[in-house]
Formats: C-alpha cells, sequence, structure tokens
C-alpha cells in the first residue's frame, strides 16, 4: 500500500500524541506513588528507584522519546528531504521500542491484569490503560501502518534483544538488596513471576524468564520482517537480502 506525504505527516501527528499522553500517564502515576510514600513515611528514593526498574515505564518512557524522536525528525527534516525511509539508528530504535510495547501489552493482558503490583500506590485507571493497553496497541498499529519504514538486517535482532537481557540481569542483581517499602520486606521484584520467594522459586522464575525470552525473540523477529516486507526501496536497506523482500509499492510522495 502507497503511503503518502499526507498520510506520513497525519501519523507523525498521532506519534506525537501518544508520546505526549504516555508522558503524561507516567507523570500522574509516579506523581501518585511519590505522594502515596510521603504521606505514608515511605523511602522516596527507593519508591522512585522501584517505579522505574518496571519494564512497562522503561518501555513506555524509552517509546514516547523514539516517537517524539522520529516525529520532530519527519517535521523538521525528513519531510523537506523527501526520504524513502527513516535512518538507519531512528529505524533501530522504533523496532526496539515496538517489540517492547507488544510484549507489555501481551504480558500485562495475559499474566498481571487484576493482579496488584509493588508500585508504591494503587494503579491510576486511565494511565494504567495508556501504558498497559492503549500505548501497546498504537505502536502494533505503527509497525503495519506507520510510514517510512526501513528495512532493516537481520542482526538488527540482537540490538532489538540487548534491552531486555539487561534489564533481567538488573532486576535479579538488584531484587534481593532492595527492600519493599511497602511490605519491609527485604527484597523486592517488580513483577510477582520474577520473585523467587513466592511458590515455585528459581524453577518458575527460570521457566517464565524463558517464555517471555522467547516471546521477545519471536515479536522482535516478526516487526523486523514485517519492516523488510514493506520496507523502503534498495538504496534504503541494510543489506542486498532486504530488497529482495521489499514489494514494489514502497513509501512515496
Amino acid at each position: 500500500m502507497t503511503r503518502t506525504r499526507g498520510w506520513a505527516t497525519t501519523w507523525t501527528m498521532l506519534r506525537l500524541a501518544m508520546a505526549a499522553v504516555t508522558i503524561a500517564a507516567i507523570a500522574a502515576q509516579l506523581t501518585k506513588s511519590i505522594g502515596t510514600a510521603i504521606e505514608l513515611g515511605r523511602d522516596v528514593t527507593t519508591t522512585i528507584a522501584n517505579f522505574f526498574s518496571f519494564f512497562t515505564i522503561l518501555s513506555n518512557a524509552a517509546a514516547a522519546v523514539v516517537l517524539a524522536w522520529i516525529a520532530l525528525w519527519y517535521l523538521f527534516k525528513g519531510r523537506r528531504q523527501d526520504p524513502d525511509a527513516e535512518p538507519h539508528g531512528l529505524a533501530v530504535a522504533l523496532a526496539c521500542v515496538s517489540t517492547y510495547m507488544i510484549i507489555t501489552g501481551i504480558v500485562y493482558n495475559s499474566l498481571l491484569r487484576g493482579i496488584e503490583l509493588p508500585q508504591g500506590s494503587a494503579p491510576i485507571p486511565w494511565s494504567n490503560e495508556v501504558l498497559h493497553l492503549i500505548g501497546p496497541i498504537f505502536l502494533l498499529l505503527d509497525v503495519f501502518v506507520g510510514p517510512l519504514r526501513r528495512a532493516l538486517a537481520w542482526r538488527s535482532l540482537w540490538a532489538v534483544v540487548a534491552v531486555p537481557i539487561v534489564w533481567v540481569i538488573y532486576t535479579m542483581i538488584r531484587g534481593p538488596l532492595a527492600t519493599n517499602p511497602v511490605s519491609g520486606d527485604p527484597f523486592w521484584y517488580p513483577y510477582p513471576f520474577l520473585n523467587p520467594n513466592n511458590p515455585g522459586g528459581w524453577p518458575s522464575v527460570i521457566l517464565y524468564v524463558i517464555g517471555i525470552a522467547g516471546a521477545i525473540v519471536a515479536v522482535g523477529a516478526f516487526v523486523v520482517w514485517w519492516g523488510r516486507r514493506r520496507g523502503a526501496a534498495a538504496g534504503a536497506s541494510d543489506d542486498a537480502g532486504a530488497a529482495a523482500s521489499v514489494p514494489s509499492s514502497v513509501v512515496s510522495d
């Protein structure tokens, strides 16, 4: 399907709007968590550190930054140059946050919806839906209909999976070193399936990590594959193989 300049501009404005709503949702929930911590005499620094240790928060924050980045690039530079696709670094970043947000939506809505998470305060309903449902759906739609998708090389998948690997390592190292400011437990994990102190212990944690890792690889591979399928012409591809998979109806003005 050919994407016109009008469509690119329209979706660019939607990307900006989604970035703004996401930032507002994060700020609202963070403000409430800090307020609750102050009111109940909890450690504020720990509350903030815990808040930004959730994969959901990190994914949404990164998505907001990348959506704003690609929107501003297009409005102030890309549109004037009539490009076939976004720059390589921006394309990789977009593939990464698309994968993380889709995974966030899948994991939360299949495993965590209705479960109280240790974020320091009760979730704000509208913020919770933006971060766990609306945002992931938007990034999924962006994969399919967003303009100027570069045909990335398969090696880009390494960049996609790197951040979740680092996050899991960070989470498992920090978990037994952090005190839960709500319960007072001498450990803190953002999600119950990562807590080895829960029933099932480490075997359960390892199985969940393997399962979610597999899901991340699968979703990341799909995002890269779909981008190659509908990516720009050979000159905007990362390798010669990508050009062979690009259809004749590519991004155009």
